[in-house]
């Protein structure tokens, strides 16, 4: 009973989740610069993952099915307070910082709380029947990359950085990833479910980004997606 009860509750957290994202993405007013292409090779490839950080729990975008989904959310930010180092520092510390804690919230699970550094792990917790494990294998004054984990809803590589500009600052999210499963698969490539979820998730954190920096986006979002064919 107790089992039937938790996937219930799961069920219907989870649709709460979708109802509320998808409420929020139609009345989206931020312009959203999209494009798609499909593409034999990838001109950009995920980076490698130190050896010392790959173990049977690593889920890179090899052990994903389907077409590879390289996609770029980019935002410039203008009159911001805080140089690439600085921004990200502060997400380090609090990756919920603009993270749209309705629908997605960053927990540790492996590593000291004082700060991020190499191997350590966290999870998304998400109103769905995938929470979302990834470990840190990259980490930079400007910029981390995660790897995802075993469990996933992807499999595949993600990276969050600030780069500098003129007059200006862009955050970036750059990811490389296949769905993890033939179901993930058909929610995310044939039915475009996930997809969408994830990429109004992803927008929603660039643009509350901006607060962090201390400043305004300025033209709205930019989503590149290249398909790279399986």
């Amino acid at each position: 009973m107790a089992e039937i009860t938790g996937r219930v509750t799961l069920l219907t957290g989870w649709l709460l989740g979708m109802a509320l994202v998808s409420w929020r993405y139609l009345w989206q007013t931020t312009p959203l610069h999209r494009s798609e292409v499909r593409v034999r090779t990838d001109e950009r490839p995920s980076p490698e993952i130190p050896r010392e950080l790959r173990d049977e729990r690593s889920q890179p975008e090899a052990a994903g099915v389907g077409e590879l989904y390289h996609r770029l959310f980019s935002v410039r930010i203008e009159d911001g307070v805080r140089g690439p180092a600085e921004l990200m520092e502060q997400v380090k510390e609090n990756l919920n910082c603009a993270a749209p804690t309705e629908v997605a919230r960053f927990y540790k699970t492996s590593g000291e709380t004082d700060a991020m550094r190499l191997g350590d792990e966290f999870v998304v917790r998400m109103p769905g029947p995938w929470d979302g494990p990834v470990r840190v294998v990259a980490c930079e004054p400007d910029r981390f990359r995660f790897v995802t984990l075993r469990g996933h809803l992807e499999a595949g590589q993600i990276e969050f950085r600030a780069v500098p500009g003129d007059d200006h600052l862009r955050f970036e999210i750059e990811t490389w990833a296949r769905p993890s499963s033939g179901l993930v698969n058909l929610l995310y490539a044939q039915l475009r479910l996930a997809k969408e979820m994830q990429l109004n998730m992803w927008v929603r954190y660039c643009l509350s980004i901006a607060g962090v920096c201390g400043g305004r986006a300025s033209g709205g979002v930019t989503i590149e997606t290249r398909r790279v064919l399986a």
